[in-house]
């Protein structure tokens, strides 16, 4: 399981899911460019000294971090798109212990080329009216349910 963040622009936000990765053993992609330079304090005092556990890859692009997914296996793993558009309940899905949740810029989301690409579009049931979930908790929330799924909470005590 893997958590790839496109183009992130909120520092705080991208340090509490680096926290939340190395807590649980699931490794990062960054894809580049981010809001903030990556040794911005404020990313460093959420994730605190959890930064050392963690294992994230860094991209300079889209399109490099496509070319490096699709290289990793004979068959390249899921990307599953986390997005308020998404055609899936996050809840009906079954998920594979190799698949890869990607997460949009807080402020923008993904482009349509990045739509396009992913395997499949996962929402969180929400109330009428509301427009999102901050990042963090949704990505807690889905990585939570594909942890359960496929049973990959074993590694951790």
């Amino acid at each position: 399981m893997r958590i790839a963040l496109y183009q992130p622009d909120i520092a705080p936000n991208t340090g509490a899911i680096f926290r939340l990765a190395a807590v649980l053993g699931v490794e990062v992609d960054l894809i580049e460019p981010a809001g903030f330079v990556i040794t911005d304090r404020r990313l460093k005092r959420v994730g605190l000294d959890y930064l050392s556990e963690l294992r994230m890859t860094r991209h300079i692009s889209w399109q490099s971090y496509l070319a490096e997914h699709n290289s990793r296996k004979t068959n390249p793993s899921r990307i599953l798109l986390l997005t308020t558009s998404g055609s899936d309940r996050y809840i009906d899905f079954d998920y594979c212990a190799d698949d890869t949740l990607l997460l949009g810029r807080e402020t923008a989301g993904v482009p349509k080329e990045v739509h396009d690409a992913v395997d499949a579009r996962l929402r969180i049931p929400m109330q009428l009216g509301q427009r999102s979930l901050n990042v963090v908790v949704a990505t807690a929330i889905v990585l939570g349910e594909a942890l359960r799924q496929t049973n990959l909470w074993q590694d951790c005590v």
